[in-house]
């Protein structure tokens, strides 16, 4: 196998600015600017300052609500039921800590299902609130009844919403301490875009594997994107961010495991490699592969041989063919439980 070279393409709409909310200073009432015509406009606006465009027609600076598309000031809470979560930015590439906006059916269901995710609103279509229902959601947070336009507004007209969108915390920091029951665990070293993420996230799902581990930094923060794009795995299978990957290998190593990282130059195949039974898979970034320090911790190096013309696989399809491959070693060696025919 080579490295996985599919180029890094990070995702997300563009918060747009917020209004600041700063007043311009007051000017002379007694000798308004612009002549008769600036005298007209401070007359009809009762002597008030400049109107900025902001404030719909007739309505003081400091008087009446702004209206939100739903005709309501705010949602009860102090807030506008449209206005986008002020999430907190990661610094350093850790995961931020402000609320995330979740969307898609599946996505959503797999949310209000994991016991670990905060949730505190619902905003969704009355066609989408019934499929929610219809799957045996219990909306367990305030439910609000919008319409498409309205989420295309809240999250861009490219995300695929589905008529749901679900603000919730962003899942707790789980570390290597909450890894002593894994048998199988993935970890992706400085893997970047999200979409290949989301993707490993359901490799992951699928073949039963304990976990999948990033780098704080260097990787998809959680977001919108990221758990669209895994389609419910983000909340399916246990997240952990590492400071340094190769630090985290050498304790999981000490913990038992044998740690395998793939790459090209690898001695040998990976059905050839002796395992364990407890396995650390380790897949590296997009075109640079596993980094040298990272690759100096594992037990070993392992390739994916490819017989077609095409030898070099995406990361994620790269990610779902060496799990399936140890998965099948262990049940072999009797190490995980067998599928079961599923």
């Amino acid at each position: 196998m080579t490295r996985p070279d599919t180029p890094a393409g990070p995702a997300g709409a563009q918060a747009s600015p917020e209004d600041s909310g700063a007043e311009r200073p007051a000017r002379a009432r007694s000798k308004p600017r612009g002549g008769p015509a600036g005298a007209q406009r401070n007359e009809q606006k009762g002597g008030g300052k400049a109107d900025s465009g902001r404030w719909s027609k007739g309505e003081a600076r400091k008087g009446g609500p702004r209206q939100t598309p739903q005709g309501a000031a705010h949602d009860g809470a102090g807030r506008r039921p449209f206005a986008k979560p002020r999430a907190r930015h990661p610094q350093g590439g850790e995961a931020a800590e402000g609320p995330v906006l979740l969307y898609g059916l599946h996505t959503i269901e797999a949310a209000f299902r994991n016991p670990d995710r905060r949730r505190h609103r619902l905003l969704a279509t009355e066609n989408a609130q019934r499929r929610l229902a219809e799957r045996g959601i219990a909306f367990d947070v305030p439910v609000e009844t919008v319409n498409p336009r309205q989420l295309d507004h809240l999250v861009g007209r490219d995300a695929v919403h589905q008529g749901a969108v679900l603000e919730a915390d962003p899942l707790p920091a789980f570390g290597a301490r909450d890894l002593a029951k894994a048998r199988l665990v993935l970890a992706l070293d400085q893997v970047t875009d999200p979409h290949n993420v989301g993707a490993i996230l359901r490799s992951a799902v699928a073949l039963a594997a304990d976990a999948v581990v990033t780098t704080e930094r260097h990787a998809p923060e959680e977001g919108p994107v990221l758990a669209k794009s895994a389609s419910g795995a983000l909340d399916m299978v246990r997240h952990v961010r590492v400071k340094n990957m190769a630090r985290f290998v050498t304790e999981m190593r000490e913990a038992g495991f044998k740690t395998i990282a793939l790459d090209s130059e690898g001695p040998a195949r990976l059905e050839e490699t002796e395992l364990g039974g407890k396995v650390l898979l380790v897949l590296g970034s997009e075109g640079k592969g596993v980094r040298q320090g990272v690759r100096e911790a594992c037990d070993a190096l392992a390739r994916l041989d490819m017989p077609g013309a095409i030898a070099s696989l995406n990361v994620s399809n790269a990610a779902v063919l060496s799990l399936y491959i140890v998965r099948q070693a262990l049940e072999r060696a009797g190490a995980i439980p067998a599928a079961g025919g599923k």
